[in-house]
């Protein structure tokens, strides 16, 4: 009878162990999910300013429509992407073509002077540094996370039930890492 109970007991021991492992790895993956909806929220945020910032400054520079249109199409394309690796491509594209329009503006000194242009410009710049934020808490959450289920013991636990290496948020341009620098 004994043998049996000590069966028992390592089977109750084991079982344990599983769904504490397993739990974890749960709560570890529902980080990352939410810390990648920051990340969204921050996104849809810029995506939202930018056809205001655009309204505002065809007035002032009516010919420039060549930056103004490439604006256009990497929000668009922005918008579309789909994951981090994608998103990351896509908004190195945004901010490139932002970086272009901000050197354009340099040329307007009414438009530099328009109180609706720097509000705008003023709540972009906030929205990057929001964006930075919340992309290095996603990157932490996702480097915890791809830790824990690539270490012994807890990979036994993750492959079979299913957790799978999740993707940094990387800009795909060195240029892109720093924060946008607009000087009037």
């Amino acid at each position: 009878m004994a043998p049996v109970f000590i069966m028992l007991g390592i089977l109750a021991v084991l079982v344990l162990w599983f769904v504490s492992i397993y739990n974890r790895l749960v709560h570890l993956r529902n980080y990352v999910d939410n810390a990648w909806s920051q990340i969204d929220v921050q996104l849809k945020r810029r995506h939202d300013l930018i056809p205001n910032l655009i309204e505002t400054v065809k007035g002032y520079m009516g010919h420039e429509r060549g930056t103004l249109e490439a604006i256009t199409q990497a929000r668009a394309n922005a918008m579309s992407a789909k994951g981090p690796a994608q998103a990351g491509q896509a908004e190195t594209a945004l901010s490139g073509a932002l970086r272009g329009l901000m050197v354009n503006v340099e040329r307007y000194p009414d438009l530099k002077a328009s109180q609706n242009f720097l509000a705008l410009q003023e709540e972009l710049s906030s929205t990057e540094n929001k964006i930075s934020f919340a992309r290095q808490a996603y990157n932490d959450s996702v480097t915890r996370y791809n830790s824990r289920i690539q270490t012994i013991p807890t990979n036994l636990v993750a492959g079979p039930t299913g957790f799978s290496k999740r993707e940094l948020f990387e800009l795909t341009d060195a240029a892109e890492r720093a924060v946008p620098q607009v000087k009037f």
